[in-house]
């Protein structure tokens, strides 16, 4: 077979998985994932107090240290690399090194901590880094449509705000294909 009826390689892509501390991520990632993710959970001790706070997430036990990381292909052509962000103020340091070729993102937001979400926000708007918004349904949580989200958040109009359980691999997936097409969207309108 002459190397030039070789198929193509698939296209990989670096998505990160954002947003405050107990917002979801390492669960998202662990329900949409292919592979068994690597995660580096470590359970939150009382030398941690001081610096997280667990007010709405006072059952969380562990927290994400440094990063996780899983892979979805979403068909024969395309493969993501997900990368998930630590939550808590003292690993941001992180952020810039996992962002670095990072094509897209999803600010996880949990709407019993809202705020969190800010600093995420404000990262990937800094960077001209596109990015959606996925309301994560806790269980037990106050419902907001999403235009109350966008709202609270003050995300410009062309970012995307949509529902999700992170739970659930269809909903992580849907998650992910809606932030493909906001990217595909962006790039067309840019090239037009």
């Amino acid at each position: 077979m002459a190397y030039d009826d070789a198929e193509p390689s698939p296209t990989a892509l670096k998505i990160l998985i954002a947003g405050g501390f107990g917002a979801g991520k390492t669960t998202f990632i662990g329900a949409v994932s292919e592979i068994e993710p690597l995660t580096t959970e470590e359970t939150i001790t009382a030398a941690s107090a001081g610096s997280d706070c667990l007010a709405g997430v006072e059952s969380k036990s562990t927290t994400t240290v440094a990063m996780d990381f899983g892979r979805i292909a979403i068909d024969d052509r395309l493969i993501l690399y997900l990368f998930g962000t630590p939550g808590q103020d003292r690993f941001w340091f992180m952020w810039d090194r996992l962002s670095d070729g990072a094509l897209g993102a999803v600010v996880l937001a949990d709407t019993r901590r809202l705020p969190d979400c800010f600093s995420a926000v404000d990262f990937f708007e800094s960077r001209g880094i596109g990015f959606i918004v996925a309301v994560n349904q806790f269980d037990g949580a106050y419902r907001y449509e999403p235009d109350e989200v966008r709202t609270a958040l003050a995300l410009k109009p062309h970012v995307p705000v949509v529902l999700c359980d992170a739970r659930h691999p269809r909903s992580a997936t849907a998650v992910l294909i809606s932030l493909i097409q906001h990217l595909l969207g962006a790039t067309t309108s840019r090239s037009a």
